[in-house]
């Protein structure tokens, strides 16, 4: 295990992992259309993102990593969830046992800079508690917002491929020496 709770703070927000109470509001997240159209396409419903949810809190119970809630440092609302995630996705390529990076925030907090703020903040955690020096990420090829997410996080592109039905780029980064 890595952290039995770990707390990361940036400028404007307060990232922790998943809690019961957080339910409601990652269900309203993955229920916007905004959210899920570069993700899945789709709006998820409870059942989904209650399995989602699950799995959230699992990465932490097995592989000491995982997902945060991102919240608002002054309100304590709710703004996303960022992390590593081991999906064990079918990709071609595979990238099966590096810490997979995501983002995902509310709609109405797109274009503030929280996703390069909690995204850059996440990654200097990982460069402090992961073995390996690659983390990696994808990003559907027209969500060019999370691609200059990715680019501003030192990530770089190494391969484009298909997931399901979704045109992706992959990226990577290493650890800064």
């Amino acid at each position: 295990m890595i952290d039995a709770d770990p707390i990361v703070l940036t400028e404007r927000t307060r990232m922790r992992p998943h809690r019961p109470e957080d339910f409601q509001n990652v269900l309203a997240l993955w229920s916007d259309p905004a959210v899920t159209r570069y993700i899945s396409g789709d709006p998820m419903g409870r059942e989904l993102v209650w399995m989602r949810f699950l799995r959230m809190i699992g990465h932490w119970s097995v592989l000491g990593y995982g997902f945060w809630i991102v919240e608002d440092r002054q309100t304590g609302g709710f703004i996303g969830e960022v992390g590593f995630g081991s999906f064990k996705r079918d990709t071609d390529p595979s990238f099966d046992d590096i810490p997979e990076l995501g983002w995902v925030l509310r709609s109405d907090m797109h274009g503030r800079g929280l996703a390069t703020e909690t995204v850059g903040a996440a990654l200097a955690w990982a460069d402090r508690h992961f073995a390996g020096d690659r983390t990696v990420c994808i990003v559907n090829e027209e969500n060019t917002a999370s691609i200059r997410v990715a680019g501003k996080a030192g990530f770089t592109e190494y391969a484009r491929s298909n997931y399901h039905t979704n045109p992706i780029v992959f990226f990577q980064r290493f650890r800064p020496m």
